[in-house]
């Protein structure tokens, strides 16, 4: 999975941690609950989907639609506070490498485009990677640990517009979620996607066999 900078920090599993304490709002718990640790990511996530909960109400079915750019931990914020996930299929994921994330409202008929500004200061990759590894010393930890703090906390409160572009979009209405038949795979006795199916051998087989046979 692809992460950016700051945003990607990801200690040992850390869910809610003593420095942010009683004040963490409940739905940023909501959202780390779901994550698994805190993180920037988690954060900036959760700020999104607070603005966007102030403009529209938590999707139930498919009444909103979320397009995300990134595949970082932000994301997990999104499906857990407005109800946008890959399994309703009001999830839909582009993968752009940029932190812009836009919505559609089926009850409006209108979108919102949000991008969360690059005011974060860039994490040293060589850093990163003894972060990760395990090699870092003490001291070293304690200040990359209070570093990814002094993120998480500025993204909680700081003012939205210091941390994001918003502006109206004009799309087209997303597709709404299909169910399609399903059929057998002709190689391995799988049921699969109807619509998913491909030809090899002269028979109609699932896309692993598909890559299997070399076709």
């Amino acid at each position: 999975m692809k992460r950016y900078g700051l945003f990607s920090i990801r200690s040992q599993p850390d869910p809610i941690n003593s420095d942010q304490g009683e004040e963490m709002d409940e739905e940023f718990r909501e959202a780390v609950r779901f994550h698994g640790h805190s993180c920037p990511g988690i954060a900036i996530g959760y700020r999104v989907a607070k603005y966007v909960k102030n403009h529209y109400e938590r999707s139930e079915d498919e009444e909103l639609v979320a397009i995300v750019e990134n595949s970082s931990c932000s994301v997990d914020a999104i499906q857990a506070l407005l109800g946008c996930t890959f399994g309703k299929g009001n999830f839909i994921f582009q993968d752009h490498g940029k932190h812009v994330y836009t919505f559609y409202s089926r009850d409006h008929n209108k979108a919102i485009r949000i991008y969360f500004k690059n005011v974060l200061p860039r994490t040293d990759p060589a850093a990163m990677k003894r972060f990760f590894a395990g090699e870092m010393a003490p001291e070293e930890r304690k200040k990359f640990l209070k570093l990814r703090e002094e993120a998480i906390n500025y993204i909680l409160t700081a003012p939205d517009e210091d941390l994001l572009v918003v502006r109206e979009v004009d799309i087209p209405a997303p597709p709404r979620a299909r169910i399609h038949p399903s059929i057998e795979c002709q190689e391995c006795g799988e049921a699969f996607m109807e619509v998913r199916g491909r030809t090899a051998d002269g028979k109609i087989v699932c896309e692993e066999c598909y890559q299997r046979l070399g076709a």
